[in-house]
């Protein structure tokens, strides 16, 4: 159980100005995904991400298509979202998700609002608090709310009870 309280105060998502500067090549985009998001997975046999799955997103049209092979700051932010939602909505309803999303935020904010947000509803709910209110919120800040509020709730019954021995 200790192990369990202690994931909720850790988890750090990296925002925007911490994202690699530099293009990345295809296999050093799924190593930087397995380091950041590998530790916050339930069943460590099963892979964040493979290189074939970002294959599928960009032909989905989900995410941008790389530019010579090369992996931009833009991309990983999609990806990170992408393993982040998969975990609870199809792939269909993410590129619904994230489209409507990057037509009212550019990418930058819209990634480090999902970042913050997310990262909140996991650590209130581990602790059962509920998500901070807000009086007046926009319809994409009631959709972000329940998006992420969708994905703690999951871990939480993941790590709390169906993860046990």
């Amino acid at each position: 159980m200790q192990e369990n309280e202690e994931f909720n105060f850790k988890i750090h998502i990296p925002r925007w100005n911490e994202l690699p500067e530099i293009d990345l090549y295809l296999d050093q985009v799924v190593n930087y995904l397995e380091k950041y998001l590998g530790q916050y997975s339930v069943n460590k046999e099963d892979k964040i991400i493979t290189k074939t799955m970002i294959n599928n997103y960009v032909k989905q049209g989900i995410m941008p298509a790389p530019a010579k092979k090369k992996y931009s700051r833009s991309h990983i932010a999609y990806l990170i979202v992408i393993c982040i939602l998969k975990q609870v909505y199809s792939i269909s309803d993410i590129g619904k998700l994230i489209s409507l999303t990057i037509q009212s935020f550019e990418i930058s904010k819209a990634y480090n609002r999902f970042c913050a947000n997310l990262e909140v509803s996991i650590k209130n709910v581990f602790i059962r608090k509920e998500f901070p209110h807000i009086e007046k919120m926009t319809e994409e800040q009631y959709l972000l709310k329940n998006v992420v509020q969708s994905i703690a709730d999951k871990l939480y019954v993941e790590f709390k009870f169906l993860n046990k021995k």
